[in-house]
């Protein structure tokens, strides 16, 4: 953890490792690359086999197709007009583009819903089906609650670590960012709503007890992903076939395998606790830390990826390990996705943060090292002073909900109901409505992901800035007052 680079008492022998300013010893449970290496090409094939059936159920629609038999055009008066041109004398059908739109709605899949409506018939439908709604005997509902309290008693710095180290400094492993930037999902135009897609389906995961249990809106959010995942590989794998040089398999392990998996469901859960939170001066106790890695052990387990790597906390902190030592290493795409993430946050609502103060975010988080290799612009030092502000900001919050339960059940209360709205509901901020974790991102082969190098110059103060400024400027006050009271005391007693 960060102290550790602090402390002269900290042991550094033949199993010290250092990777990108952290520091930790290497273990029996610890993984080297080599033994990694087959999980590269193992998959969720429960997933996909599922996935196959419902698309012959329910075949998907050509994203932007429009069937042969058909030509639509648009009226001066705002219609579409839908003519048959197969020669059955049809004639013409015209309907406004809100009806059109609506009944496009109306036969949108969902698969969850798919796979609830046929898991009856058997098959990989009704495996798939069966298994996640078997809870495992591992499952102690009153941890996995207090799992989800751990989330938004430390929400500003979890969402901190989520956004500049989990996934900003996820683009570090380069392997990844060779299957997201085939997917379009992190160009600058669409990687803010990618973004939030993601903290959605956290936040529907922790929303509530019944949210995650079997049939909860995280539950059924983390299945649409699960399906997501086989739709992605299939596809890629299906170009890669038909020409090679799109994607190489033996380069990069099979798309969306299950090291990728269980490395997703480490930086959501154990980087989050063991790196991303401590990072910014908060420690959480051993019972949080327990509860939480429990939380993701079971998402691990609806997702399909094997639970027994987060099992125990130390599990899941020597995955988390191993993970940095064989599979961050920064590329040039790696510099491109994180770039992009930079340019989609900077000025937008609700942080309305520069990009210097994004980029200070990024590499205390990540450090120089990895900031450098990632491209990443050099803050001058105020960047520095504001992130710093930010870390007493959280420290303070953080302290006043640990002595006061009744001050931390408000929180809990208000923070879920304040992520919600604002990051799903909110048309001005967030989302503006639900996804559904539909495939839109569609890896093609022309589908290249560019680098907007817009830049920001200019001093900016508002929004989070403003707020790391004033915690700032407030606690240097107050321990300017400390130290003032403390020197007039002791200059009392001396006189005395």
């Amino acid at each position: 953890m960060a102290w550790q680079a602090w402390n002269p008492f900290y042991r550094k022998d033949e199993n010290t490792r250092y990777v990108y300013g952290y520091q930790f010893q290497w273990t029996p449970l610890h993984q080297t690359a080599e033994e990694l290496e087959s999980l590269k090409f193992s998959y969720d094939t429960l997933g996909e086999r599922a996935l196959n059936r419902l698309d012959e159920i329910s075949p998907p629609a050509s994203s932007g197709h429009i069937p042969r038999n058909r030509e639509r055009e648009k009226s001066d008066e705002g219609f579409v007009r839908v003519t048959k041109t197969d020669g059955g004398g049809g004639g013409e059908k015209v309907g406004s583009e809100k009806e059109e739109s609506k009944k496009e709605e109306k036969k949108k899949r969902d698969l969850y819903e798919l796979l609830k409506d046929n898991a009856s018939e058997g098959g990989a439908l009704g495996e798939l089906w069966d298994q996640v709604n078997t809870v495992p005997d591992w499952v102690d509902w009153d941890q996995i609650s207090r799992g989800q309290d751990v989330f938004y008693r430390y929400g500003g710095p979890a969402l901190t670590a989520l956004a500049y180290q989990s996934l900003l400094g996820g683009m570090a492993a380069s392997r990844v960012t060779e299957v997201l930037a085939r997917t379009g999902g992190f160009s600058p135009n669409v990687a803010k709503q990618r973004m939030f897609e993601t903290t959605q389906h956290i936040l529907q995961c922790t929303l509530s007890l019944e949210s995650i249990q079997p049939g909860g809106a995280g539950f059924q959010s983390t299945i649409r992903v699960r399906l997501l995942h086989a739709a992605v590989r299939r596809r890629i794998l299906a170009l890669a076939k038909s020409r090679p040089s799109y994607y190489s398999v033996a380069d990069y392990g099979v798309p969306i395998n299950d090291l990728d998996s269980i490395g997703t469901i480490s930086t959501f859960s154990a980087t989050l606790v063991f790196f991303g939170i401590p990072r910014q001066l908060i420690w959480l106790r051993p019972q949080e830390i327990e509860d939480y890695v429990a939380l993701w052990r079971l998402i691990a387990y609806y997702i399909g990826v094997d639970s027994s790597y987060f099992s125990t906390p130390e599990r899941a902190r020597a995955i988390m390990e191993s993970l940095m030592v064989s599979e961050i290493h920064p590329s040039e795409m790696s510099k491109v996705l994180a770039n992009n993430i930079i340019t989609s946050l900077h000025t937008q609502p609700p942080a309305f943060a520069s990009r210097q103060f994004l980029e200070a975010s990024a590499r205390w988080m990540n450090g120089n090292q990895m900031g450098d290799e990632l491209g990443m612009g050099r803050p001058s030092w105020y960047y520095w002073a504001l992130m710093a502000g930010q870390c007493a900001f959280f420290w303070v919050g953080s302290w006043l909900k640990r002595m006061s339960p009744r001050m931390d059940a408000h929180g809990l209360k208000s923070l879920r109901h304040l992520l919600y709205q604002n990051i799903i509901h909110s048309k001005t901020f967030g989302l503006g409505t639900e996804t559904d974790f539909a495939f839109k991102y569609i890896p093609s082969y022309n589908l290249v992901v560019p680098d907007n190098g817009d830049e920001m110059s200019g001093l900016m103060v508002k929004g989070v800035e403003r707020r790391n400024l004033l915690t700032l400027v407030l606690g240097g006050v107050f321990a300017g007052g400390v130290c003032w009271a403390w020197t007039r005391g002791l200059v009392e007693v001396v006189r005395w």
